[in-house]
């Protein structure tokens, strides 16, 4: 099954945060949605440009290499050589294409992100809210595996030093409320599969996992 329709992406705005795989998200729906209409990959933070897709900020050049390509990446230059957010308003985005993707969190890399009060940045147009978890973080030190791992152990009750689990990871997105589903990313061993089962046995949402750069998914609740 196609990843859009299992997460029963609809035309409009999506938002992905969280961390663990929102950018390989982004582009793999932006792929599958381009059959259908399209699309606008953008954020509400900053991104690396990508390699595959125009970059475009203003209304007309948008337009236009949607005309032409289908797709485009909304952004303007940002420090690092990253982008940022573009100058038009996500609603103007949404305007000119029937799907806007848009990254609205930053992660620094890492497979978890517990967030602030004012985080993530989802546009108050988003239809729907994906919020992503790697894998690849069950086992590790909430030190070493969480973006911003004061707030994990603030909103847990887990040491920096304990790893995260299944358990730990449910209380934390539980204790957040934020977005529609959860996504597992990174769920590629039977050992981070059970993970991610138990930790759907215990979300109030509903959660999928799989594997991203495998192109495998599952609904697990």
């Amino acid at each position: 099954m196609l990843l859009s329709r299992l997460l029963c992406v609809r035309p409009g705005v999506t938002a992905l945060t969280g961390g663990g795989g929102k950018t390989a998200a982004m582009y793999r729906l932006a792929r599958e949605l381009r059959r259908e209409g399209t699309v606008i990959c953008t954020t509400t933070t900053r991104i690396l440009p990508p390699d595959h897709l125009p970059v475009a900020d203003s209304g007309a050049e948008l337009a236009a290499a949607l005309a032409r390509l289908g797709c485009v990446c909304a952004g303007a230059p940002a420090e690092e050589g990253k982008l940022g957010a573009p100058g038009l308003p996500v609603a103007a985005l949404a305007a000119l294409a029937d799907y806007v993707l848009v990254e609205a969190d930053g992660s620094r890399g890492l497979p978890v992100k517990a967030h602030l009060a004012h985080e993530p940045a989802v546009p108050p147009e988003a239809g729907l809210t994906v919020v992503l978890a790697g894998a690849s973080g069950f086992g590790r030190p909430v030190r070493e595996a969480v973006h911003r791992p004061e707030r994990f152990c603030a909103l847990t009750g887990a040491a920096a030093e304990e790893p995260v689990t299944a358990e730990n990871l449910a209380r934390l997105l539980e204790a957040e409320g934020i977005g529609d589903m959860v996504f597992i990313n990174q769920a590629e061993s039977a050992g981070a599969m059970e993970a991610a089962r138990r930790l759907a046995g215990l979300a109030s949402r509903p959660v999928f996992a799989g594997s991203l750069w495998g192109g495998i998914w599952t609904c697990l609740s």
